[in-house]
C-alpha cells in the first residue's frame, strides 16, 4: 500500500499564530514530518517557513522579537494605502531572514489561501512570489494594506477560509490535520491595558525621541483613554479584538463543519491577544503541549 499523503493547515489567529512553530516541532520530533503544507493568514506565513525548510530560522527571529522592533517593521500608511500599516518593511525583514522563493520551486508544497476584496471569493495561492503571496494572506483589512494581484485586490484569508483544509485536500493529502487557534478566543476576557504602564508603551518610547513634549503627552493621553479600564464601557481594542475572535471563530466552525480534518489540534490561547507578537515563547511552547495528547492518535491514523 502506498504511503498515506499528510497535510497540515495552519490557521488564522495574528500573534496567535507562533504557535503553530510549536505544532510543527512537536510532529517533528516524533519524525512526523508533513508532505504538504497550507495556511491562511498567520498561518501563511508559518506554513511559508515550514515548506522552504527554514522554520529554525522563525523561530530564531520570533524569539528575538520586542515591542519596539515589531513598532519599527509597522510602516504607517495612515490609511493612504487603505490600511494603517503598508507592509513592506515585513515582508522585507522576512525575505532578509528566510530568504526569496517562487511557491512552484519550494522544497515542500505549500499554497495559501486570501480574498478577493471585489467579490469576496476565496482565492488559492500556488504559485509566483512567495511573500507576495504571504503578505496577501495576512492583509487584515484596515491593519494591512490589500495586495493588486493581475486585476483582484487581495486581503486576509481569514474572511473565507481560517483553517484551509479544502486547500490540504485539493492539493493531495489523504490526511489532514488541522490547527484551529480560534477554539477558545470568544467571552474570555476584554484585553486590559494598565493605565500606569502606557509611560512605557513602545508606541510613545520610539516616538519620544523625535516628539515635542507638548505632542509626547498628548499621545500619552490618548492612549489611557483607548486602554481604559472601564467595566461598563470596553475599549477601542477591546471591541476590534473582540470583533475579529468572533468572526473567526463563527467562519471557522462553518468552514471545518463542512469539510472537516482528520484531527484538529486546539491550543489554549486565550489569554493571548491578537498583537500579542514579542510573546513568541509563550505561544510555541503553547503548540508543543497541544500536539502531546495527540500523538498516539496521529501514529495510528498514520501506520506509524
Amino acid at each position: 500500500m502506498s504511503q498515506l499523503k499528510l497535510g497540515i493547515a495552519l490557521g488564522s489567529g495574528a500573534a496567535r499564530g507562533w504557535s503553530h512553530i510549536g505544532v510543527l516541532e512537536a510532529l517533528a520530533a516524533e519524525s512526523i514530518h508533513p508532505n504538504i503544507i497550507c495556511g491562511s493568514s498567520i498561518g501563511s506565513l508559518v506554513s511559508a517557513a515550514y515548506a522552504a525548510d527554514k522554520l529554525a530560522e522563525l523561530k530564531h527571529w520570533v524569539l528575538a522579537l520586542d515591542k519596539r522592533f515589531i513598532f519599527k517593521l509597522a510602516d504607517i500608511s495612515l490609511f493612504s494605502s487603505g490600511s494603517l500599516i503598508e507592509g513592506k518593511k515585513l515582508i522585507a525583514e522576512l525575505e532578509k531572514q528566510i530568504g526569496e522563493f517562487k511557491i512552484e520551486n519550494m522544497p515542500k508544497p505549500f499554497a495559501c489561501v486570501a480574498t478577493d476584496l471585489q467579490t469576496g471569493r476565496e482565492i488559492w495561492l500556488r504559485q509566483g512570489d512567495l511573500w507576495s503571496a504571504v503578505r496577501a494572506s495576512m492583509a487584515l483589512p484596515g491593519m494591512f494594506a490589500p495586495v493588486r494581484k493581475e486585476e483582484h485586490w487581495l486581503v486576509d484569508g481569514g474572511l473565507v477560509n481560517p483553517v484551509p483544509v479544502s486547500l490540504c485536500r485539493a492539493m493531495g493529502a489523504d490526511i489532514v490535520i488541522a490547527v484551529n487557534l480560534n477554539s477558545d478566543i470568544v467571552g474570555k476576557h476584554f484585553a486590559k491595558q494598565n493605565p500606569e504602564e502606557v509611560n512605557n508603551n513602545a508606541l510613545v518610547s520610539w516616538l519620544g525621541s523625535w516628539m515635542s513634549e507638548d505632542i509626547r503627552s498628548r499621545t500619552n493621553n490618548f492612549l489611557k483613554r483607548i486602554n481604559h479600564d472601564d467595566e461598563q464601557n470596553p475599549s477601542v481594542f477591546d471591541v476590534m479584538a473582540s470583533a475579529i475572535n468572533i468572526m473567526q471563530d463563527r467562519i471557522t466552525r462553518s468552514r471545518m463543519g463542512g469539510d472537516p480534518p482528520d484531527l484538529s489540534i486546539r491550543p489554549q490561547l486565550s489569554q493571548v491577544n491578537l498583537l500579542d507578537f514579542d510573546r513568541g515563547e509563550e505561544l510555541i511552547e503553547a503548540g508543543f503541549d497541544a500536539v502531546q495528547a495527540q500523538i498516539p492518535f496521529i501514529k495510528k491514523m498514520l501506520n506509524k
